[in-house]
């Protein structure tokens, strides 16, 4: 991570390039399916009620609604779809899941990638969702385990843990990242990346966010990540684990082209694209079209898996080296 910049850079490049096509950039979509409600109390999240936000709490999507959303996201060029709620947990709410295993069922018939964020799961949830036809399930850690206490109180590291295993179990494939921007220091950060490289099993999503300051959150004066502590984190993440699709997701929006293009060259690897990411604003379509035509880069196809490389591809480190 402290590596210089330049230098930490054409790294994760060489990596990205041992496991992935460097121009192919998977285009996702996520939508809020349940918003605003929530219980808890993430001191950046606008979808709080222990907040007053903009946000203002709305019934659940009904299923013809979302598999609409999906076909438009797909005819967009998106080759997977998220589908986001907001509470703490799925828990006893059986309509609401029956539901949501529809549309996991119809989106997953589409052909694209279907991953969800309902909070936390127990293993036989996890299961049912797997059996529908779930691709991914999403359960940030958000921020170091030291950190964490300050961020958020009604959810703890472990009960994040104990959901990213359930869903682990049931062969669900995690996606799992965090939040730059909510305080925390450089240690941190590393920390954060340090809890995902040393799972028993690598995740294989990582979005790195960086914090839209919501106004009504305690978070709403923080101090939003430059474009080198993003590409920082990236590049890491890209280093340390190299098979994971690194998603530069919400945010984004307050980086310009060029910017976005240091985070591509650092390996990030997928985007959210639409107008919306959850509540937040999110670059256009038209203008994501635009950036991947003037670098020449192309989407991703859906369940798209790693090169696989023989152990004779493999670059060969000097002790010293790693130790750098």
């Amino acid at each position: 991570y402290k590596l210089p910049f330049t230098e930490l850079l054409f790294r994760a490049s060489v990596v990205h390039r041992m496991y992935f096509n460097p121009l192919e950039v998977q285009r996702c979509t996520l939508l809020s399916i349940k918003t605003g409600g929530c219980n808890e109390d993430c001191k950046y999240c606008a979808q709080s009620t222990r907040y007053k936000t903009f946000v203002k709490p709305e019934p659940m999507m009904g299923v013809d609604a979302v598999v609409e959303a999906a076909q438009r996201a797909k005819a967009a060029g998106s080759t997977r779809f998220c589908m986001g709620t907001a509470w703490r947990e799925l828990g006893n709410k059986k309509g609401a899941f029956g539901r949501i295993l529809k549309m996991v069922e119809e989106v997953n018939g589409l052909g694209l990638e279907v991953c969800c964020t309902l909070g936390m799961v127990t293993e036989e949830q996890a299961k049912q969702l797997k059996e529908a036809g779930l691709t991914a399930y999403n359960h940030n850690l958000d921020t170091s385990r030291e950190h964490y206490p300050n961020v958020i109180t009604t959810r703890s590291y472990d009960d994040r843990l104990q959901t990213i295993a359930n869903v682990r179990k049931a062969g669900i494939s995690v996606c799992c990242g965090g939040i730059l921007g909510l305080g925390e220091s450089e240690a941190d950060r590393v920390g954060f990346l340090t809890e995902l490289a040393t799972m028993e099993v690598h995740p294989e999503s990582v979005p790195i966010n960086a914090l839209v300051p919501i106004d009504g959150t305690p978070m709403d004066l923080n101090e939003s990540p430059d474009v080198f502590q993003m590409a920082r984190t990236i590049a890491t993440a890209r280093i340390i684990m190299p098979q994971a699709m690194v998603r530069l997701s919400a945010g984004r929006l307050s980086f310009a082209a060029v910017e976005q293009t240091m985070m591509f060259m650092a390996g990030a690897n997928s985007i959210f694209s639409g107008d919306k990411l959850l509540t937040t604003a999110n670059p256009a379509t038209d203008a994501d079209a635009l950036l991947f035509d003037s670098l020449g880069l192309k989407g991703k196809a859906p369940f798209s898996a790693p090169l696989q490389l023989h152990a004779e591809q493999l670059p060969r480190h000097s002790a010293a080296e790693m130790r750098a």
